[in-house]
């Protein structure tokens, strides 16, 4: 089946080259302007991705990207960011976007970062189908079919890659995780990521189920190597 990705952008060069190489391997293409007309293409087309500008006319990269969430539209998306763009960047993945691009970009780095975010995704619907186990830890519990998480009585909201990176880090409790771990295991990368992407989602998620941030009892910072999450007794 060949996935479709909507290519999100204002400048036609950016949009040329997209559309050129994704379909060159393979996969359908469609286009938007601006953010008001990405929302309405994925809504009507439903695309397997979106490749998302952060400036755009009319509504911005980010405010499509949390519009989407808000939505329960959970579609993998990639945001294409521009030099010096750093605090929209990181709020970008605070708000649900899976993956970050800064331009210029080559062409084979775009195909590599579709193809990781698409292969995550599939394995992602292929493990809700099979694996019903709750995890517990402490007052934490996750239900991983039903994509949801309790602190005691009280259900917390996550976006798509804050829960797979809190599920990971239950199925691996109590061992030392390298950011490098966690980029291959949780974003699927072939090739050496940005680890603050890691860095950005284990803030966020310390800010829903730690009652102090800086002194974590689930998620412990391990200097100079990574994190670990603790098992919590009951």
């Amino acid at each position: 089946m060949v996935s479709k990705i909507l290519i999100v952008d204002d400048e036609q060069p950016i949009r040329t080259l997209l559309e050129y190489n994704l379909k060159q391997s393979n996969f359908e293409t469609i286009m938007a302007v601006d953010g008001a007309e990405a929302i309405l293409k994925v809504e009507e087309e439903k695309p397997d991705l979106i490749l998302l500008d952060i400036m755009l006319p009319k509504m911005d990269g980010i405010e499509v990207c949390k519009t989407l969430r808000h939505r329960n539209i959970n579609t993998p998306i990639i945001m294409l960011t521009a030099k010096g763009e750093e605090p929209d960047k990181v709020l970008g993945l605070e708000i649900g976007a899976d993956d970050y691009m800064t331009k210029p970009f080559s062409p084979r780095e775009v195909i590599a970062r579709v193809k990781a975010v698409l292969r995550r995704s599939q394995e992602r619907t292929e493990v809700e189908m099979v694996d019903d186990e709750i995890i517990k830890s402490g007052p934490l519990t996750v239900h991983p079919v039903q994509y949801e998480v309790y602190l005691g009585d009280q259900a917390l909201e996550f976006t798509p890659k804050e829960f797979e990176l809190l599920l990971y880090f239950m199925q691996n409790k109590n061992r030392v995780l390298t950011r490098e771990q966690l980029l291959s295991a949780v974003w699927n990368y072939d090739f050496v990521g940005d680890t603050r992407i890691v860095d950005v989602h284990v803030s966020h998620l310390r800010e829903k189920i730690e009652e102090n941030t800086r002194k974590p009892v689930f998620i412990k910072t391990v200097r100079g190597i990574g994190y670990k999450f603790e098992e919590q007794k009951v």
